[in-house]
């Protein structure tokens, strides 16, 4: 086998080049990144949704975990009134003590986590379940307070973070799955946008 000399050739290993030679790589890698984004929020979307539909479901017929058996909803128990009345610190502290026991914070709450559960789980009315849950998430750290480090006995709060915890994060989940539209993947999103009432009132979706 011939070896021809061709002194403007270079000859030698090289490596591939990496610049792009047309747009279906970069948007078959668009896409891509798309539908995996649609996936984690779809996931994430489901998991919070079970977070609300367990705490509603645990409170109603008391499974024995944050809810002690014979304690739930169903056998007369009130789902707001331990944490309110627990409340031990902050602004709100007598405010939330009034509201324990109340039978219209109980139906407030429980109707708040079945309606936030449910449409997280069905990928429906993400904006409202947005609103509902971020004023629930709200009371709740206004509850626990964490910028205090005593309660009002002077005993430690034991807060580990002077702003956010848990319920801030759960706000923030709760917002970034409306924003991202996360109800038309793994859910009945895209049907419910289709509906002519939703169609005509857009904060529905």
């Amino acid at each position: 086998m011939a070896v021809h000399d061709h002194p403007h050739r270079h000859t030698g290993f090289r490596f591939p080049s990496l610049r792009r030679t047309g747009t279906a790589p970069a948007a078959t890698d668009t896409a891509a990144t798309t539908a995996t984004s649609a996936y984690v929020f779809a996931g994430l979307r489901l998991l919070t949704g079970f977070v609300f539909l367990w705490a509603f479901f645990d409170k109603t017929f008391g499974f024995g975990y944050a809810t002690p058996a014979g304690k739930g909803w169903i056998d007369g128990g009130s789902p707001a009134k331990g944490f309110l009345g627990g409340v031990a610190v902050g602004p709100m502290e007598s405010t939330f003590h009034e509201w324990a026991g109340a039978a219209w914070a109980d139906w407030l709450f429980m109707l708040g986590l079945l309606g936030i559960g449910l449409a997280l789980i069905a990928g429906i009315g993400l904006r409202l379940a947005a609103i509902a849950g971020t004023a629930m998430m709200a009371l709740m750290w206004i509850a626990e307070w964490p910028p205090a480090k005593h309660l009002s006995d002077g005993s430690a709060s034991m807060s580990t973070n002077p702003f956010a915890d848990y319920h801030l994060i759960y706000a923030i989940v709760l917002i970034a799955l409306a924003v991202a539209g996360a109800g038309a993947t793994w859910g009945l999103g895209k049907a419910w946008a289709r509906l002519p009432l939703v169609s005509r009132n857009r904060w529905l979706l």
